[in-house]
């Protein structure tokens, strides 16, 4: 049974390896009060402490996390991260908000569109489903 609730999130990262200081553009598939679930072009060994950066809406945030496993798809890497403190949860916390703005920013493209920019979005989603959004732990 999950500890925290999953938020499907389809949006590019980008991991940094600290100790290589190399970076590379990988698939979020989704992200939680407690870590992220990506896929991957290359193996992440577990224990690896690594730092995601997501831009979304022309603003980034980096969240610290270490990786805690690694399994091999078809093609690639599915891997999980843990957050790393509680500092860090609270930018995930702004983050998965950040993710279902933009989500619904493209469903209201899809569906109705109406093209909204990124902060016409965030007013409507806000009013809408802010208020449904579960609570930190």
């Amino acid at each position: 049974m999950r500890k925290y609730i999953r938020h499907p999130a389809q949006i590019p990262i980008e991991i940094v390896r600290e100790f290589k200081h190399k970076s590379c553009l990988e698939h979020l598939n989704d992200i939680s009060y407690g870590g992220l679930r990506f896929d991957s072009k290359v193996y992440l060994p577990k224990g690896n402490n690594i730092a995601v950066r997501i831009t979304i809406a022309k603003k980034s945030y980096e969240i610290n996390g270490q990786i805690v496993w690694c399994k091999k798809k078809a093609e690639g890497y599915e891997i999980g991260v843990e957050f790393s403190g509680e500092n860090e949860a609270f930018r995930v916390r702004m983050v998965e908000q950040v993710c279902h703005i933009e989500e619904y920013r493209q469903q209201v493209l899809q569906d109705e569109g109406r093209e909204l920019s990124s902060q016409e979005a965030a007013f409507e989603w806000i009013s809408k489903y802010a208020q449904k959004f579960p609570e930190l732990c």
